[in-house]
């Protein structure tokens, strides 16, 4: 006797944006979202060894956004703020912290 095999659909909710050259040309806003499980510590590192801040301008970021719940991080072409960001979100997972950056066009 077999037993049914359920019917499963997969449902991909993945969507892809395409940028111009102009959106790429663009100067972006890196912003960091505060969180309480990621230790002050590790986000100023983050801050300086991903994004190049100095200690100094690292903890100011950092203290912003323990108490304004975000800060603007730095200001870069696209491609450089969404390598940083993958760089800065890949250490975070891989010591464990929800870590939290995203983009925003420079006004």
């Amino acid at each position: 006797m077999s037993l049914p095999t359920p019917e499963t659909e997969v449902v991909s909710t993945t969507q892809y944006l395409v940028a111009s050259d102009d959106e790429l040309a663009r100067p972006y806003r890196v912003i960091i979202e505060n969180d309480d499980v990621t230790p002050m510590d590790f986000v100023t590192l983050v801050l300086c060894a991903i994004f190049e801040l100095t200690i100094e301008r690292a903890v100011d970021v950092m203290l912003t956004a323990h108490t304004s719940g975000r800060a603007l991080v730095a200001v870069y072409p696209y491609e450089e703020a969404r390598d940083r960001v993958y760089r800065a979100h890949d250490a975070a997972r891989e010591a464990g912290y929800p870590l939290s950056f995203y983009l925003e066009p420079d006004a």
